[in-house]
């Protein structure tokens, strides 16, 4: 029960890292998102509950730069660890 529990919880933390990784694009494509605006509370929320996770593993593992691009190698490593317990679980 309490296993099921923590892999559900992981899975959740996973989308919203999809979701985060999706409103990222979102504001390389289409812009910033105007003030008040449904993108904009969206990211709000999905960056007030994935930023505690991936801010620990970024101060310890910096973006990658790749010319005039940096590449979030926190993001890849968390969502890649959780995938990792939640197939242990």
């Amino acid at each position: 029960m309490l296993l099921a529990l923590v892999g559900l919880v992981l899975l959740v933390v996973q989308f919203l890292l999809i979701a985060r990784a999706v409103l990222d694009w979102s504001v390389a494509l289409a812009g910033p998102a105007m003030p008040g605006s449904i993108r904009s509370r969206a990211m709000s929320a999905v960056y007030t509950v994935t930023e505690p996770i991936l801010a620990p593993v970024r101060r310890i593992v910096p973006p990658l730069r790749v010319g005039g691009v940096s590449i979030d190698l926190s993001f890849i490593l968390v969502f890649l660890a959780i995938g990792i317990l939640r197939a242990l679980i």
